[in-house]
């Protein structure tokens, strides 16, 4: 074995009605390890440690986010914590990883905390079992088209959603005007 990357997510409900969603990362090597020009890593110590705390409403919009990097590789990683905050407002459905992109992408951010992140939304649909029953009569829960057992033309779907078994989303009206 050359390399560990144990990553775990855990949700939570608060006692104010709102959901905490939390992410460990933790990268580890069975061997010490140079980091050129830097330090040496001792057997299995953490090359990445890193934790986020996202917290969200019944409709999966972020409220508050907290970070914490217990270990980097380097000094300059820390910085990438401000960047997070820039999720709070955003909506852990359709257009989570965009978003992530759009606030964290490339420079911006940091690697490590934007794969973490990523999956949160999957760890919140998980939690918040409560929104999948509820829909409403023309659309579909967040969950649906997202996955082959998922799929709007599944047995699951048919099965458990028979109203949006085969559904298509409304297309918009054509303009008319001259």
């Amino acid at each position: 074995m050359a390399h560990t990357r144990q990553v775990t997510y855990q949700g939570f409900r608060r006692d104010d009605g709102l959901w905490d969603i939390e992410g460990h990362l933790r990268d580890a090597k069975p061997f010490a390890f140079d980091l050129p020009g830097e330090r040496t890593l001792a057997v299995d110590e953490p090359i990445h440690e890193m934790f986020i705390r996202v917290t969200v409403n019944e409709q999966l919009v972020v409220q508050a986010i907290e970070v914490a990097m217990d270990s980097v590789p380097h000094s300059e990683c820390p910085p990438a914590q401000v960047p997070m905050q820039w999720m709070v407002g955003c909506s852990m459905t359709s257009g989570w990883r965009k978003a992530i992109d759009a606030h964290m992408g490339k420079a911006q951010g940091c690697t490590h905390l934007r794969e973490l992140l990523f999956n949160m939304a999957t760890a919140a649909f998980q939690t918040i079992t409560s929104n999948f029953g509820q829909t409403q009569q023309d659309t579909p829960p967040p969950h649906l088209g997202r996955c082959m057992s998922w799929g709007f033309e599944s047995p699951l779907v048919e099965r458990l959603y028979p109203m949006f078994f085969k559904w298509q989303p409304k297309k918009p009206p054509t303009s008319t005007a001259p």
